[in-house]
C-alpha cells in the first residue's frame, strides 16, 4: 500500500489525502519521522483536515515530541470543532487530556 502511494505521490498526484494515506501506511509500518513529514503537508495543503492532525499528533507522540504532538492536536482540535467533527474533537481532547497527565507526572517524578 505505502509504495503504491509513494508511486502516485512521485507521479505528481500530491494532495492532502494522499499526504494522509502515506502517513497512515508509514505510521503502521512504524516510520513515525516519515509519517510527520506527509500529514506535515497534509495539513499544510488543507487546514481544515481534523483527520490528518490527528493522525500527525499520534505520529510525533510516539517520537516523544510532546510540545509538537499537545500543538498538533490542539490545533485538530480546534479543526474539529469548527467543522463540526464531534468524533475527532472528542478523541482529541481524550488525546490531550492524556499528554498533559503524562507530563505532570513526569514533572512530579512518580513512575506512573
Amino acid at each position: 500500500m505505502r509504495e503504491k502511494l509513494e508511486q502516485l505521490l512521485a507521479a505528481g498526484r500530491d494532495s492532502a489525502l494522499l499526504r494522509f494515506g502515506l502517513g497512515n501506511a508509514c505510521l503502521q509500518a512504524g516510520d513515525a519521522e516519515a509519517a510527520v513529514l506527509h500529514l506535515t503537508q497534509a495539513t499544510q495543503q488543507q487546514a481544515s483536515y481534523s483527520a490528518a492532525w490527528k493522525l500527525l499528533g499520534r505520529a510525533l507522540h510516539q517520537l516523544e515530541r510532546l510540545d509538537a504532538a499537545q500543538a498538533a492536536w490542539t490545533r485538530g482540535l480546534e479543526v474539529a470543532q469548527q467543522q463540526g467533527d464531534a468524533q475527532s474533537a472528542k478523541e482529541m481532547a481524550v488525546f490531550l487530556r492524556r499528554l498533559q497527565r503524562q507530563q505532570a507526572h513526569a514533572g512530579d517524578g512518580s513512575d506512573r
